[in-house]
């Protein structure tokens, strides 16, 4: 099958005007000087309560006809375990500076309602809280990142969050939560001390955010005994506030802060948040774009990369030994809502272009793999970018959810350097490397590269040097157009396929198609 596949494209390029066929690359992999590890937590997901990326995405009820285990919904579920979800942020997003937990504990019927002020004015039912929150992430086999609220709460309540989330029965919350229905502590393994502080979480100057931070820091304890003591790696990661996009204020304040701290607190991660968004408010449609509107796109999240290296430099200054990540944790494209969706509520739909700019940034994060070591793509299901998108019983898997899944490799594996020439597509006045590739060494030892084709007009025909291989094989994620997209109806138009390289006396070579993502297998 892998062999016809490559032999089809082949044919197809051959078929090709002379404008449209392949131009050569050469990737050379340096496996003698391997990088830092890419953590698996890059592949971190985010669940805020807006629109139905909760109420009808996870959660359904246990009376749904829909099928469900104790209310949440199992194939969403079934979908999320197969791409190993390493965290889930939750609840927000701006919804965690406007969240008080105790609202979404207890019986369903003692629940009480409020208004999801930030997202549309929609009605809150806390039906979804903190106890079917641990059940869910329990069902995907991920990590808890809960987001304390920093914006409109207070740090007892904050403190007291964390004791019946952590704390065992012999106090009042430990008790509290076995009453319902959990008598074991539970793991948080990541606490996001406030959301965007510097503007929905409260609109904080750096230096008053920071006075804030050392006090969350250390009276938001994790009582849970699994999760005491030096050295242990289960030990709880606080993640402070940091910068959006550019704006280096809270990068310099936080991690000056940091640097001066004294033996009574401290952080284990800063947040960034930078969304692929060329002009605000978002404007560009989610459907039937066209190649200016794509190439804007994909121009726009390049600027990652950059961005990136700007915070790390200043996080260098205070950090050298790179003890604190960065943890990317909003990121995605943000486009137009949905014709016809609540005002609101930021669905929108997720096509092939999307899928690229998925894999651009996973490339990205790669690169900058010791000092990032988190991320959290906006959002989960059924907002921004989703990897989900639901309607009543129905699911679908976007293209972006197929990157996730061809980039399971990259947890937790080991980057390794590879040089190219990239080329140049070129759409107007705008101009951006052609292809982009990364290569890694798996837990298992296996070694993996990964490309992209940004032009959706010209494949590429790829030699892969710095090894002899004995195999080639991989997916590709191409479809006939970069608007191309999944519906409920017609849910495998851009689903990966197969493909092989082509061996002759230990030298490999692919056609990259146009518009395409790749991850190969070399065996060696």
């Amino acid at each position: 099958m892998n062999r016809y596949f490559t032999s089809a494209a082949a044919l197809a390029l051959a078929m090709l005007p002379l404008a449209a066929q392949a131009q050569d690359t050469v990737v050379t992999i340096d496996t003698a000087h391997p990088g830092a590890t890419i953590d698996r937590n890059i592949f971190g997901q985010f669940a805020e309560h807006l629109g139905t990326g909760i109420y009808g995405g996870v959660w359904v009820g246990p009376a749904s006809e829909i099928p469900n285990v104790r209310g949440i919904r199992s194939d969403v579920v079934a979908a999320l375990k197969a791409i190993k979800v390493p965290n889930v942020r939750w609840p927000g997003g701006c919804f965690a500076d406007e969240y008080h937990w105790k609202n979404g504990i207890g019986a369903a019927s003692a629940r009480r309602a409020t208004v999801n002020a930030n997202w549309g004015g929609a009605i809150e039912p806390n039906s979804f809280g903190t106890d079917e929150f641990f059940d869910f992430i329990g069902q995907i086999g991920s990590e808890a990142y809960v987001s304390v609220n920093v914006g409109s709460g207070t740090l007892e309540e904050a403190s007291e969050w964390m004791a019946y989330m952590t704390a065992d029965q012999r106090s009042a919350a430990g008790a509290d939560r076995a009453k319902n229905g959990h008598a074991a502590p539970y793991r948080v393994k990541y606490l996001g001390i406030g959301n965007e502080s510097w503007g929905c979480g409260g609109n904080m100057r750096p230096e008053y955010y920071t006075d804030l931070l050392k006090r969350y820091a250390r009276f938001s304890r994790n009582y849970n005994p699994a999760q005491q003591g030096e050295g242990n790696p289960d030990t709880m990661q606080r993640i402070a506030v940091g910068p959006t996009d550019d704006d280096t204020a809270y990068t310099e304040g936080v991690m000056k802060a940091w640097a001066e701290r004294d033996w009574s607190w401290s952080i284990e991660g800063l947040s960034l948040h930078s969304y692929t968004v060329p002009q605000w408010p978002p404007s560009l449609p989610s459907t039937e774009f066209g190649e200016d509107d794509y190439a804007l796109i994909l121009a726009t999240t390049l600027k990652m990369d950059a961005r990136i290296a700007k915070h790390a430099a200043i996080m260098d200054r205070y950090d050298p030994e790179k003890v604190v990540p960065l943890a990317v944790d909003e990121w995605g494209v943000w486009l137009r809502e949905t014709p016809g969706t609540p005002s609101g509520f930021l669905q929108q739909q997720n096509s092939l272009r999307d899928g690229i700019l998925a894999a651009l940034n996973f490339n990205i994060f790669a690169r900058h793999a010791d000092r990032v070591r988190m991320a959290n793509i906006a959002q989960m299901v059924n907002v921004l970018q989703a990897l989900i998108l639901t309607d009543g019983p129905k699911m679908v898997r976007t293209p972006t959810y197929w990157v996730h899944q061809m980039y399971l490799p990259m947890q937790d594996a080991t980057f390794v350097p590879v040089s190219f020439d990239a080329g140049t597509y070129t759409r107007g006045a705008i101009a951006m490397p052609a292809v982009d590739a990364v290569a890694m060494r798996a837990k298992d030892g296996k070694l993996w590269l990964s490309l992209v084709n940004l032009d959706p007009h010209k494949s590429r025909t790829i030699a892969i040097e710095g090894l002899k291989a004995k195999s080639a094989t991989g997916e590709v994620l191409t479809a006939a157009n970069v608007s191309s997209i999944n519906t409920f109806d017609a849910p495998n138009t851009v689903v990966p396929k197969p493909i092989a390289g082509i061996l002759n006396s230990g030298k490999v070579s692919m056609i990259l198609p146009a518009k395409s993502v790749v991850v190969i297998a070399l065996g060696e």
